[in-house]
Formats: C-alpha cells, structure tokens, sequence
C-alpha cells in the first residue's frame, strides 16, 4: 500500500487506563514503521512531557501543546507562542479572581501560584510533580500554553472575553490554552508543508476533544472506544476500548500493519 504519514494522540490512545503503552500497540507502532510509514506523536502534551513515549516507540517527530510546537525528524518546523499582551491580560485577571495558573514553554511547566491543591490533583492524574514556583516567567520566556484553573461557568466568561485563544478542558479543574487558531489538524498542515505527504495520506488516532480537529481534517481517522462521544462522531470508525487492544485492532484493520 501506499506509504502513510500517522499521527497518534497518547492519554487513552497510546496509553491504556493506567498510563502505560500496551505490548501490542508497541509492536503495531514497531511493525508499521518498518513497513515505511512515517509516525508521530499529536498531543496537548508538552515537548519535555514526550520524552519518555518518544524513547519507547522511537520517534522523533511530533505535534505538542495541541499544534503550538511541532518538531519532524527532530527539527522545529512551526511554533506558535501566545502574545505577550494576552499572556499579560490573562495573568491579570486570573490573580485578581485568585484562580490558579501554571505557563508551559517548551522546557517546563512554572506555576504562578504556590501549592494549590487543585493544581497538585491535576499535576498527580498525569503522574507528574508540582512545577516550581515563578509568577513572573512569562516576562522571560515564550508561553506556548497555560494551564487555567476555572469551573465550567469561568470558562464561558473567559472564552468570550478571550476570542483570540481557545480554551479545551482537560481535567475537572483545569483548561489548555492556546492561540485559537490553532489544533492539532493546523499542526498536522505543518507536517504536510515539509514532506511529500497529502492530506489523503494523513491517518489521525485520537479518542478526546482536543482530537477532534485532527479526527475531521485527516484522509482516514479511528476514534478510541473509550472516546469522547463526539470524537466518535466525526472518526472515519470507531475501534475497541484502549485496554482491549482497540489501537493495534485498528491498526490491523488499515492494514498499517
């Protein structure tokens, strides 16, 4: 078959419930790679947050913060930090409404706010320590996404006030932000842009809401069982469940591998 270029969302795609790479999506990756498709990592995560998967499958190419970041072959094609003058209003109203903040650039996660427990929850659901502490690091570095800590009502009020970025839940007590022109499918057009790949050749594995860009503007695209509804909705097809092998079935399926 014709070479494909795949990209794979992690938490509930390539990670199965207890956060680990079943056996049989490694050997799918494995077996897929040698049958000369190109393969990639596209996630909300942060690039110092993809080392570990990067080592385990051999990869070095991905779209990271939801298409903020995006590296192919180990090269930097395309980023996208949120402007100063937003990062700064933001940062404003936050503090003044006591809502937590956490700033990502591609190094690090630095918190604004010392010890919140709802930071710590969300911090131990991705099995990751509590960032260090600097109010004041936006001013010195670039800011490719910020963790805000808003309930769902905030969350309407900062998206109206805040056209310019987009906000995408991802934990009970936490939002992404990021410019809102971006996604994981204006990522994915980064990689189109520097490779002979159209977008026919283009296969998207995902399972949440931020995958759902990503899910509709792909040639073919697979919705994890354990998926979002509307994820599901919008996939080329729907595969089993994470634990129950779902991603290498599907895999299969496409004959990828």
């Amino acid at each position: 078959m014709k070479k494909k270029i795949l990209f794979f969302d992690i938490d509930g795609t390539l990670y199965d419930s207890e956060k680990k790479l079943p056996k049989s999506t490694y050997d799918a990756i494995q077996q897929a790679k040698e049958n000369g498709h190109e393969v990639a990592i596209a996630t909300g995560r942060s690039p110092f947050f993809l080392k570990p998967v990067l080592d385990e499958l051999g990869l070095n190419s991905y779209i990271s913060f939801n298409g903020q970041y995006v590296v192919y072959q180990g090269h930097v094609i395309s980023k996208r930090s949120i402007p100063i003058k937003t990062v700064e209003r933001l940062v404003a109203q936050a503090t003044r409404e006591n809502s937590p903040i956490v700033y990502l650039d591609h190094l690090k996660m630095t918190s604004a706010t010392k010890d919140n427990q709802k930071v710590r929850v969300s911090m131990d659901s991705l099995f990751y320590p509590m960032p260090e502490v600097n109010e004041e690091y936006y001013k010195h570095s670039d800011t490719y996404q910020i963790l805000l800590y808003v309930d769902e009502e905030e969350e309407k009020q900062y998206a109206t006030l805040y056209p310019e970025l987009k906000l995408i839940r991802w934990h009970e007590y936490s939002v992404d932000v990021i410019n809102h022109d971006v996604s994981k499918a204006y990522g994915i057009k980064q990689f189109l842009n520097h490779t002979d790949f159209d977008i026919t050749d283009a296969i998207a594995f995902g399972d949440g809401l931020n995958d759902i860009e990503m899910l509709k503007a792909v040639g073919t695209s697979v919705a994890m069982g354990n998926g979002h509804e509307k994820a599901k909705e919008v996939a080329t097809f729907v595969t089993d469940h994470v634990d129950d092998d779902g991603l290498s079935k599907a895999m299969r399926k496409l004959g990828l591998c």
